[in-house]
C-alpha cells in the first residue's frame, strides 16, 4: 500500500495530492494507492491512518508513505512504528509547538468544513513525535528553503542522517513537486 497523507487544513484534492494520484494511476496502476481525507483532530486522524496501515499489513502488503507537512510528521511516526519507506515533503517536525497560534475556529477550504482547534489537540499531536529516527534508510526528505510556513532547518536537523534533497527557494507547497515523482517512486521501490 502507498498511503498519501496530506497536511493541516488540506486534502487529497490539494495540488500535491492530485499530482501524486495522477502519477501513480498512470505509472503504477497496480499499486494499492490510498489517499484519505483526514479528520480535523490529530487523534481521529491517526486512528484512521493506523487502521489503514494495520489492514494493509493483515493483507500482507508492504508499506510506503508520502507525507506533506503535518502528513510528513504522521508518516514519520507510522514508518517508525510499522516499517516501510517514507517520503516526507516539507515535513512538520514539531507541530505541537505551532498549535497555539491556530487555537480557535478553523476552516478547511477543500472540504468546506468549519471546526475548532482546542488545547487538547496540541497534546494529541505531541503523542506522535519521533524524536530520533531509528531507521534513516527508510526516509527521503524533500525540502525547500523558501518554506514560509515551517522552518526547513528543523527538518534538516532531525533527518540529517536520512537521504535528503534541499532546494533553495520554493515554498511550503514544494514548487516543482511533479518533477520529483519519478525519484519518489524509485525511492519507494515502486519500480520493482
Amino acid at each position: 500500500m502507498l498511503l498519501y497523507i496530506h497536511g493541516f487544513n488540506s486534502s487529497p484534492h490539494s495540488d500535491k495530492g492530485v499530482v501524486t494520484a495522477q502519477y501513480i494511476a498512470k505509472h503504477f496502476p497496480d499499486i494499492n494507492f490510498v489517499q484519505p481525507q483526514l479528520p480535523a483532530t490529530p487523534k481521529a486522524a491517526m486512528a484512521l491512518l493506523t487502521d489503514l496501515v494495520e489492514q494493509a499489513l493483515e493483507m500482507g502488503e508492504s508499506l510506503s508513505f508520502i507525507g506533506s507537512s503535518l502528513g510528513g510528521y504522521f508518516a514519520s511516526y507510522l514508518a517508525e512504528r510499522y516499517g516501510g519507506r517514507a517520503v516526507l515533503v516539507n515535513p512538520a517536525v514539531k507541530p505541537f509547538e505551532l498549535f497555539d497560534e491556530f487555537l480557535g475556529p478553523q476552516y478547511n477550504p477543500y472540504t468546506e468544513e468549519d471546526y475548532q482547534i482546542l488545547p487538547e489537540h496540541k497534546l494529541e499531536v505531541a503523542k506522535y513525535d519521533t524524536p530520533a529516527i531509528s531507521h534513516p534508510d527508510r526516509f527521503l526528505v524533500l525540502l525547500q528553503s523558501g518554506d514560509e510556513v515551517l522552518d526547513y532547518r528543523q527538518a534538516v536537523n532531525k533527518y540529517q542522517c536520512c537521504q535528503m534533497l534541499i532546494e533553495a527557494g520554493g515554498d511550503h507547497s514544494f514548487v516543482g513537486y511533479q518533477q520529483q515523482m519519478p525519484g519518489i517512486c524509485d525511492f519507494l521501490f515502486l519500480d520493482k
